[in-house]
């Protein structure tokens, strides 16, 4: 399916109703547990300030009354917000950071491949516009993709955006990534628990937005 086409799926098909927000909003449980010993030790040598994360962007369980099965990711780029869709009705809600408008993707992918302290490979268009970088960043706290990615494929093709932690937590609710979609390193990986190989994942365009602001 051409770029075009899918996103006229994803707008014609997947809007839905429009809601008037995700209330009951409870704080998920803690990601300790979900910590390895290496998480442990990395994070807590980051070489990055602790940021305080708004309370509308921290992890919560919320209600969720779209259609998108259980097991989905969909991104509201708008809100700033991810959701990981469970049965019943609910969904964890994550704050992140996502792409400026005209770097964002949006569209339906899957995801095609998952890992744990990535290297970061600089694609050239990064190394014109911020860099220069290395060649190779190597995994670790101090690396922007964070503690863990899911790159987002579309037509098994590698689409370059990934979904993944950061080293800059104080950008989470802004639009100012390269495209990606950040989410704090802590959140990530507890999103990386739940997610597989084959997850869909739909991100909603800018002007799009349907979910609302968290308000309670």
């Amino acid at each position: 399916m051409q770029r075009g086409s899918l996103l006229a799926w994803l707008v014609v098909g997947l809007l839905g109703p429009v809601l008037g927000g995700c209330g009951h909003a409870a704080l998920a449980p803690s990601s300790d547990a979900a910590l390895s010993s290496r998480d442990r030790q990395l994070l807590a040598h980051a070489p990055y300030a602790q940021a305080t994360i708004p309370e509308s962007y921290r992890r919560h369980i919320v209600d969720y009354s779209r259609k998108e099965a259980p097991g989905t990711i969909l991104v509201d780029t708008d809100a700033r917000y991810l959701y990981y869709v469970l049965p019943h009705g609910k969904a964890i809600r994550y704050g992140v950071a996502v792409g400026e408008e005209a770097m964002a993707f949006s569209g339906v992918a899957v995801v095609g491949r998952m890992a744990e302290w990535p290297d970061w490979i600089p694609t050239r268009e990064i190394q014109a516009r911020l860099g220069p970088y290395p060649a190779r960043v190597a995994g670790g706290p101090a690396n922007p993709l964070g503690s863990r990615a899911l790159y987002l494929y579309e037509n098994n093709k590698d689409t370059l955006y990934r979904i993944h932690g950061t080293n800059q937590p104080e950008y989470i609710g802004q639009a100012i990534s390269s495209g990606c979609i950040r989410m704090t390193n802590e959140d990530v990986i507890d999103l990386f628990g739940h997610v597989k190989m084959g997850t869909p994942v739909v991100v909603l365009p800018p002007g799009r937005g349907v979910l609302g602001r968290f308000t309670g």
